[in-house]
């Protein structure tokens, strides 16, 4: 039964109005996690995180921003929600029987290449993959990274490296994965229309006696090594940590 207010004689007065509901029901239909989620990559990946606010993708869905606070708690949680869904669409990738079943190399390397690609599709949100991870303590962290995670673990532990030495090879793990994208993602070149190497570059515009260095080398940042070079490195890395030879 709806509560009555009463005036300061006594004097009844109408019902209250019960309080508002922001209505999730936008343009596509009923809301839910997945199309927040989505909707929220979409708009980054057009145009940027700079673009990401509840009231835009409030917008983007057609409910207000308030509807959106039920699928996340506010920005912080939108954030990590990207980051989640960077990491479902990982496991997508890797849905499916595994070609080398066993082979605990070439899962690492088939995790690392799926995580490439993703970043590659995704170039805007790669970002919070370190943004969050600084700053969301682990148990905190998406299921999705978590499994994530696990998985990893499964595979270094499978080499025969013991917990301590496993967990040294998942930080050196996760650590070139996400420097090797970032510096693939890097922007080098200047004036994309620029058909000058030296203008392209932008090289006028670094002194030549303070940067000998850097100008020399610019030409070869510019260039990307893709997935060989993320797979000789991650190779030479696992090296290391296992004392094997490259076993494939």
């Amino acid at each position: 039964m709806a509560e009555e207010r009463t005036g300061p004689a006594g004097e009844d007065r109408q019902p209250a109005a019960p309080a508002r509901r922001a209505s999730d029901r936008g343009k596509y239909g009923r809301l839910s996690r997945e199309r927040v989620l989505t909707a929220a990559l979409d708009l980054v990946d057009r145009e940027g995180l700079s673009a990401l606010s509840m009231r835009r993708l409030g917008a983007e869905l057609g409910v207000e921003a308030m509807a959106l606070y039920r699928y996340a708690e506010g920005k912080d949680a939108l954030l990590d929600g990207l980051v989640e869904a960077l990491h479902l669409e990982l496991e997508q990738r890797l849905e499916g029987p595994d070609p080398e079943e066993g082979d605990w190399r070439a899962g690492l390397h088939r995790i690392a290449r799926a995580m490439y690609d993703v970043c590659l599709a995704h170039p805007r949100a790669v970002p919070l993959l370190a943004t969050r991870l600084l700053a969301v303590p682990l148990a905190r962290r998406p299921l999705p990274v978590l499994r994530g995670h696990e998985r990893v673990l499964g595979l270094l532990r499978r080499s025969g490296l013991d917990a301590a030495g496993s967990a040294a090879a998942f930080q050196a793990f996760t650590a070139w994965l996400l420097g090797y994208v970032v510096v693939e993602l890097r922007p080098v070149v200047d004036n994309p229309d620029e058909p000058d190497p030296a203008f392209r570059l932008g090289l006028h515009r670094m002194p030549a006696q303070e940067l000998p260095l850097l100008r020399e080398t610019a030409a070869s940042l510019a260039e990307r090594h893709g997935p060989e070079g993320l797979a000789a490195g991650l190779d030479a890395l696992l090296d290391r940590f296992t004392g094997l030879g490259r076993v494939r």
